[in-house]
């Protein structure tokens, strides 16, 4: 199921689905990177992930998702800098409860979800946990956020006027700003797609920049493709 199409409510009121982000910023046979950006009371509607996913948070806010079959429902409480590795889940909506502007980046993992017969079963997850590392930095500065068999999350900050080699695997990718998403700057919104191996990131401005890098390393291991759609 996809925006547009409609489902029905166990009160039996007609629901019409919508995107699970408002603008795509990168789009491959790999992955698809959205934009999500709710101000104080604004609702991501009722949706559907087909893919697991990856979200960076951007800018943090207190958020309730509701689901459409009555289940109760899950209070976030996300923090700026964190990251959540989610399995595809039922029909839900995000409203944003708190009084700043809350917004991420979300990562779906095409080869994990709508390339294959059915989505894979990753079970919870992972959730980072603000203050605390997932495991050791690496020699070229990245800090793991969360750390899973099929992806890794690190931040890394870049100081002002300067540039960070980053000696990344052979898998792909993907490279996002850790700060909210300005469209004006460019159509990429901040995030980028790196095919693997090492790649560099410039600051040429006054202030230091964090970035989120994630490592798919879910397409470094065979089975998780296995039942690719042709």
């Amino acid at each position: 199921m996809s925006a547009g199409t409609v489902v029905r409510s166990p009160q039996g009121e007609h629901i019409v689905l919508v995107d699970i982000g408002q603008t795509v910023v990168v789009d491959n046979d790999v992955v698809r990177v959205w934009t999500v950006q709710l101000e104080p009371g604004q609702v991501q509607p009722w949706h559907l992930h087909h893919n697991p996913y990856v979200v960076l948070s951007l800018e943090a806010s207190p958020g309730r998702m509701d689901w459409l079959d009555g289940s109760e429902p899950r209070f976030l409480d996300e923090y700026v800098g964190g990251s959540v590795y989610r399995p595809v889940s039922p029909v839900h909506r995000l409203t944003n409860i708190g009084d700043r502007r809350y917004s991420n980046r979300l990562v779906e993992f095409k080869a994990l979800g709508e390339n294959r017969s059915e989505p894979l079963d990753i079970g919870p997850g992972a959730r980072s946990v603000e203050g605390e590392s997932a495991g050791a930095a690496t020699t070229d500065g990245r800090v793991p956020v969360i750390s899973h068999p099929h992806t890794t999350v690190w931040e890394v900050t870049v100081p002002a006027g300067t540039t960070v080699d980053l000696d990344l695997s052979a898998v792909p990718h993907v490279l996002s700003a850790l700060r909210p998403v300005d469209l004006t700057e460019g159509p990429d919104g901040g995030s980028l797609f790196h095919a693997g191996g090492p790649t560099s990131i410039v600051n040429d401005t006054e202030h230091d920049a964090r970035w989120f890098v994630v490592e798919l390393s879910y397409l470094a291991h065979p089975a998780t493709r296995a039942e690719e759609s042709p």
